[in-house]
């Protein structure tokens, strides 16, 4: 839960035209404020599979972000004639990628091109992808950029706005699919009203968390907040109370009333 960035990029041609834009959009990001850029990685084969990294791999997590997933049309029917619904996630066969974090307090974002096999096989047989040229899809949550340890709402500016900018790039380079930025700023380059809504984030996220903190009480399914670190998180939590979404009481008692996580992720309490 937090302000984020979504998006996806996609191009056409060859693998050389791939990295081509590729190589453009990462030297882009070397001319903007990231706090801190990877190299561009070019991976293939077993070595885009997340299931063959360890938990702690730092390649891991963005191996995930870079699986498509393809719906499977069973020829089993349930009751009523239905047929089943099913998903599996396709790895790419050739992946071309870098990260940048922003700044602290913000994740990392990453930036790629993958290219995914036409068929795999699934639990109904051969599986036609759709998946031609060259995807990418990803976000970059930049929230907790704004708590005044890290710098406040300037560091948080500075944070969303370098994403943005690098966004901007993708889309004169005419490998940008999509965008939907939760602040707005992407359609509007208003930057008060991204200010404003940064603030009405934070106070609403801090007066959630403390409801749900209240309810749950520090037992197995506490909820653990970035916000609750922040310097003036009771002040936060105050101005937010009018700000609640309807209905959050129902929401916070079935939270509780769901109790702790599964056997393999006890520890890992929820994070807002």
């Amino acid at each position: 839960m937090g302000l984020t960035i979504h998006y996806s990029l996609k191009a056409r041609g060859r693998e050389d035209d791939a990295r081509k834009l590729m190589h453009a959009l990462h030297q882009t990001a070397q001319d903007l404020p990231f706090q801190e850029l990877g190299e561009l990685l070019e991976l293939s084969g077993d070595q885009c599979d997340p299931t063959k990294r360890g938990r702690d791999d730092p390649l891991r997590w963005l191996l995930i972000q870079a699986q498509e997933s393809v719906e499977i049309v069973s020829r089993r029917r349930a009751r009523g004639g239905a047929s089943y619904q099913a998903w599996q996630d396709i790895q790419p066969m050739r992946l071309m990628v870098f990260t940048a974090w922003p700044g602290e307090g913000c994740e990392a974002s990453n930036f790629g091109l993958s290219q995914y096999p036409a068929v795999v096989e699934s639990a109904e047989g051969p599986l036609q992808t759709n998946l031609s040229g060259w995807h990418w899809s990803s976000f970059c949550k930049t929230q907790y950029a704004s708590n005044p340890a890290c710098g406040g709402v300037p560091h948080f500016l500075q944070c969303h706005l370098t994403v943005i900018a690098l966004l901007d790039r993708a889309r004169e380079l005419g490998c940008l699919e999509r965008v939907h930025d939760e602040g707005g700023f992407w359609e509007k380059r208003d930057l008060p009203a991204l200010v404003q809504e940064i603030g009405s984030w934070n106070e609403m996220i801090a007066a959630f968390g403390g409801k749900l903190k209240d309810l749950l009480g520090g037992g197995p399914m506490d909820v653990q907040s970035a916000i609750t670190h922040y310097p003036n998180f009771e002040h936060l939590e105050a101005a937010g109370q009018g700000k609640l979404p309807p209905g959050y009481e129902t929401l916070a008692w079935l939270i509780g009333r769901v109790g702790p996580a599964a056997p393999s992720e006890k520890g890992v309490p929820p994070a807002l």
